[in-house]
């Protein structure tokens, strides 16, 4: 399995990258210690895994059991808990199960589907990584991801995550502007220009088509309607369906704003949504979170670090304003 990140036309910044001068065996070392005895170091957990790329944490692992003869993945869910322990086994976890996890959190939540969750993992990938996480998916519970999205989902929110979830989207290379013309047109009859809409055409090309010809689709579509495709979507489409379009319409335009929107949403008003704000910065660290909270800032006039400062507190607040904070 390999790590996931998708960035289209852009050059990601990770905030987490590989430790100068890394030391499997003395960050074993020094994690044992912070952990040994009464009470537990929390800063040095911090400061050594927060610093570490996920290859470099494997190996720590590794050094932990031989050097050691303990399983650091235990010691560190039985020493941590809350909200900070979420992040640092989300770290110690490698990627693609990582959101496999995040998928499944999402599917058999107590009182309902977190269809949002489903939207940010599933809407942003690309059919390879669509078929990674399948396959890492299955594995992992026994259950095809398909076949769970069906079973808790419905309507045409169902019919589209389905289709993303069945990683039917063409390769990258699959570009033909004649085509993306005809696309335009089509979308644009089964919505603005007639009464009612036909959602089956939005589903068909938003979910098959790559996203370079997508983003072809989206400049023809203006030149016929005069409206962005966003805009089109927001008068046609409503609910779940509407959140899932504009997601993949804004992976093509600027992946870095819909996190950073997302990060927003999971911050601003009452109380704080932990679940989102900790899957994003996990999962974003090692690929593109300087990105995203350049764009935050850009967004809403405030840093993300400044954010997570007043709307979390703690060794919490702390191991995620590390994450932020790049090398």
């Amino acid at each position: 399995m390999m790590a996931l990140g998708f960035a289209f036309n852009n050059r990601s910044v990770p905030t987490v990258v590989p430790f100068s001068g890394f030391n499997a065996v003395e960050d074993a070392m020094a994690l044992r210690q912070a952990m040994k005895g009464f009470g537990t170091d929390e800063q040095t957990i911090i400061d050594i895994l927060t610093k570490r790329s996920y290859d470099q944490r494997q190996q720590i692992s590794k050094s932990y059991a031989t050097e050691i003869e303990r399983d650091l993945l235990r010691d560190l869910k039985s020493e941590l808990s809350g909200n900070f322990k979420k992040v640092i086994i989300g770290l110690m976890t490698h990627p693609v199960e990582y959101l496999c996890e995040q998928l499944h959190n999402a599917l058999t939540g107590i009182l309902r589907c977190n269809k949002m969750a489903l939207v940010e993992i599933l809407c942003t990938r690309d059919y390879k990584e669509i078929k990674q996480i399948n396959d890492t998916y299955e594995i992992l519970y026994k259950r095809p991801l398909i076949e769970h999205v069906c079973s808790v989902t419905s309507g045409d929110f169902r019919r589209f995550m389905t289709l993303i979830a069945t990683a039917v989207r063409n390769q990258p290379m699959q570009v033909c502007p004649e085509r993306a013309r005809e696309q335009a047109e089509a979308l644009y009859a089964a919505g603005e220009a007639k009464w009612g809409t036909d959602e089956a055409v939005f589903n068909k090309i938003l979910a098959h088509e790559s996203y370079g010809q997508l983003k072809l689709v989206f400049e023809e579509y203006k030149k016929i309607s005069g409206r962005t495709i966003k805009q089109a979507l927001q008068s046609e489409l409503s609910g779940s369906l509407l959140d899932a379009t504009l997601a993949v319409v804004q992976n093509i335009e600027n992946p870095k704003t819909f996190y950073a929107n997302q990060l927003y949403k999971a911050i601003d008003g009452l109380g704080t949504d932990d679940a989102t704000l900790i899957r994003i910065i996990v999962s974003r660290c090692e690929i593109d979170l300087g990105n995203i909270k350049q764009e935050y800032e850009r967004l809403y006039g405030k840093t993300l670090e400044s954010d997570v400062k007043g709307d979390t507190s703690g060794d919490y607040m702390k191991t995620l304003v590390a994450l932020i904070g790049g090398p």
